[in-house]
């Protein structure tokens, strides 16, 4: 990870990046309590990790990374997440964009308010995502062309 990751990480943390993986993590837990929940806190842990240092990371979708679809990626993933939906990812996503209208009144949080808005629009659909270094979604990028 590069100086300018870590750096931006630390503002992240700062900037309410540690509330909101601790509200990612929440939900996880609260999915795996269900049992029934327990594939949607598998991606919930996962976003709450990305969540907590997201610079040097992107969220894919799945089968961009694995070359070919899965449960996650196909028609039951869609079904999973529009359960995700209505059980965690609105309320995720509420808090998300809560904490980037404060961040955006400020000249210094612009970034940090555009990186709490993308999570506001993973936080509606994670299934089937999964977190790749910056370099790896590079050269996945440059890949597909």
């Amino acid at each position: 990870m590069s100086l300018l990751s870590v750096v931006l990480n630390v503002l992240w943390v700062l900037t309410g990046g540690l509330w909101m993986a601790i509200g990612w993590f929440i939900a996880a837990i609260v999915m795996a309590l269900t049992i029934i929940g327990i594939p949607w806190a598998r991606s919930a842990f996962t976003i709450a990790r990305y969540a907590f240092l997201p610079f040097g990371f992107r969220a894919v979708p799945r089968n961009q990374v694995q070359g070919y679809d899965d449960l996650g990626t196909g028609a039951v993933g869609w079904v999973g997440n529009l359960f995700w939906l209505l059980l965690a990812g609105w309320w995720l996503a509420i808090c998300h964009l809560v904490i980037a209208v404060g961040l955006a009144i400020t000249i210094v949080g612009i970034p940090f308010a555009w990186a709490h808005l993308k999570f506001a629009g993973l936080s509606l659909w994670p299934v089937g995502k999964t977190i790749v270094s910056a370099e790896r979604f590079e050269f996945l990028r440059i890949g597909s062309r």
